[in-house]
């Protein structure tokens, strides 16, 4: 038989067992292509007796006609959320809105979506994406957060500014999310390695604890910050924290991606604490994927696990 034949045979046989295997991987973490499929994702959480947070796959959109789509698209989750009675909130990237193109764009489009959210009684969360977004993102943020207080941002543990942001962010009554990072950065700007990373987990973590966050009035049920990360040493760190403060539970939340952790969202569930599961959708699954299992080779590995156990 000829070389070139089997060569390419091997290569077409190998493209679909990788293909197969990023398929598998993608519905263990992504929900689906449309917006049906992330709602009956959201109602699987909630029935697990977790909350949702509700992402449309994709950023860096430059055309007016794809950002519009996805307006139309988070505003459509939002009144599903409502309709729907789920227990859940939506995450945006700013470049889905517009920030590729200009400021002021993304601002009017944010705006806008913060009214649905505002009308349907539900949470915004603002997604932090690479470096040369920070200002412009906690700036938004910032302008939004004067007139209304149903929203939230994400700080990663990476970055060596995150420390000073977070301060910031206290004073004015933000809501954080605190991640580890996913996104690849020089290292001027971005701690190099898995431990000063968790190390500076470890801080931020201190900083929100210690702060005027314990400070607030928290009689009732909003959230005041996000403890986002797969690792279970700065799970039981929080917890212990969390214990010793007397932070009521009600006032913050772990939040997992979909397919990642699940016997540790059970737990924590079990155990009195709001979790909830990071749900994204839709086609543009192969860059998110990639950075996924870039951000901490510890992923693959917890990702192999539960498709196992499942």
């Amino acid at each position: 038989m000829n070389a070139g034949i089997l060569s390419s045979h091997s290569y077409s046989h190998n493209h679909m067992l990788m293909e197969r295997l990023l398929v598998s991987l993608v519905k263990r973490w992504a929900a689906g292509s449309s917006t049906e499929d992330a709602i009956v994702a959201a109602k699987n959480c909630n029935l697990k007796g977790q909350k949702v947070i509700l992402n449309r796959l994709g950023e860096e959109y430059t055309e007016k006609s794809k950002i519009n789509q996805v307006m139309e698209e988070y505003s459509e989750l939002l009144r599903r959320l409502y309709l729907g009675n789920i227990d859940g909130s939506i995450s945006v990237k700013l470049s889905q809105l517009g920030l590729s193109i200009g400021y002021d764009l993304c601002l009017k489009n944010l705006k806008s979506l913060v009214q649905s959210a505002k009308d349907f009684n539900k949470f915004v969360w603002i997604d932090m994406e690479s470096s040369k977004y920070t200002d412009d993102t906690l700036m938004m943020y910032f302008e939004i957060l004067s007139c209304h207080k149903g929203i939230g941002v994400v700080l990663q543990s990476a970055l060596r500014r995150s420390a000073s942001d977070l301060l910031h962010l206290i004073e004015v009554g933000g809501v954080v999310r605190l991640v580890k990072g996913a996104y690849h950065e020089n290292e001027q700007i971005a701690f190099a390695s898995t431990s000063e990373v968790k190390a500076n987990y470890v801080k931020l973590l201190d900083i929100i604890i210690d702060s005027s966050y314990t400070n607030f009035k928290v009689n009732n049920n909003d959230i005041k910050f996000a403890i986002a990360t797969h690792d279970s040493y700065l799970v039981d760190y929080a917890i212990r924290l969390l214990g010793v403060s007397g932070f009521p539970k009600k006032n913050f939340e772990f939040e997992f991606l979909k397919g990642i952790r699940d016997d540790l969202k059970g737990s924590l569930v079990s155990q009195g604490f709001t979790v909830a599961e990071y749900v994204p959708y839709g086609d543009e699954w192969l860059s998110y994927s990639i950075r996924r299992l870039r951000e901490r080779k510890r992923n693959l590995f917890l990702l192999a696990r539960s498709l196992v156990q499942s």
